[in-house]
């Protein structure tokens, strides 16, 4: 691929990156970094084959049209199924100062996506943040955050979804807590954040959780394992992937087969970069690469 204004990882401020890799081609979302996507107005992706290089911003979705820029417009991310591209990302909720998590729609992964689920799928009543699409067995499941803002200890929480990916089906179901994160000892109960949640599952069945916290005052990549491996078992809590003012994150494999973390790096307004990271399975474990 060619580019007119090749654009570097360096070069693009946005947090919470996510890969979508289709036809030897990465596609790159992510919140703006400028005031943390507040009012940004629209998302974005960017297009690379390298994971280094990077095309000039392509708007994707306009929150203005929906009248969905009131507030937050955070955290996209995009999945395909059954022939759709779904973008799951967080809002202000209409008339309220909550947020939760939206479905949306395109024919393409470059867009331009529109609204697809009946509002939010996380409960209007609820702060709630950064739904991700699972499937368990044929079943689409979204798992997110219940934030700390609303009770004080997040959490992480699944609902399962309509075949249609329109709304939730019964009630969400916790997971685990942010005060339950590995080291928690350590950070005196500052903040139980929980954000950023990211299924991944290993090649010999383990079933693994990304997601981020706040310890004494720095911002870290958790991760969580599933004892009988489904996303309704009991999650234990296992050292941290990155530990340097980084995290929400997701996993992919690179075109060469590579398993790749991505996350945001530092977390400070402004000068937040998207960051790619060579990982291994060992068993059940997760490591960098070469360590």
């Amino acid at each position: 691929m060619n580019f007119d204004t090749p654009l570097t990882n360096a070069d693009i401020n946005i947090r919470d990156p996510f890969i979508l890799t289709e036809n030897g081609i990465y596609y790159m979302y992510g919140t703006s970094g400028k005031n943390f996507g507040v009012q940004s107005g629209c998302f974005n992706v960017w297009i690379g084959t390298d994971l280094l290089h990077w095309s000039a911003p392509i708007k994707v979705f306009d929150a203005d049209a929906y009248s969905m820029n009131d507030g937050v417009n955070w955290a996209p991310e995009v999945h395909k199924y059954n022939g759709k591209y779904y973008m799951c990302a967080t809002f202000t909720l209409p008339g309220t100062d909550r947020r939760g998590t939206h479905i949306l729609i395109a024919d393409s992964p470059a867009g331009e996506f529109v609204p697809h689920s009946a509002g939010s799928i996380t409960p209007q009543a609820w702060w709630a943040l950064d739904g991700t699409l699972y499937f368990e067995n044929n079943v689409p499941y979204m798992v997110f955050c219940h934030e700390h803002v609303q009770i004080g200890n997040g959490t992480v929480e699944y609902v399962r979804l309509s075949d249609d990916l329109k709304h939730a089906v019964g009630m969400p179901v916790t997971l685990f807590r942010g005060s339950d994160a590995y080291g928690t000892e350590d950070s005196r109960g500052e903040r139980y954040v929980t954000d950023g949640p990211f299924l991944y599952r290993h090649t010999d069945g383990t079933l693994s959780m990304i997601w981020s916290t706040i310890q004494g005052g720095n911002y870290v990549q958790c991760r969580a394992v599933s004892t009988d491996g489904t996303l309704g078992g009991t999650w234990t809590q296992s050292p941290h992937l990155f530990s340097e003012n980084g995290g929400h994150g997701m996993l992919f494999r690179d075109l060469n087969g590579t398993l790749i973390l991505t996350l945001h790096s530092p977390n400070r307004s402004g000068e937040e970069r998207p960051v790619f990271i060579p990982m291994a399975e060992r068993g059940r474990e997760l490591h960098c690469y070469n360590l």
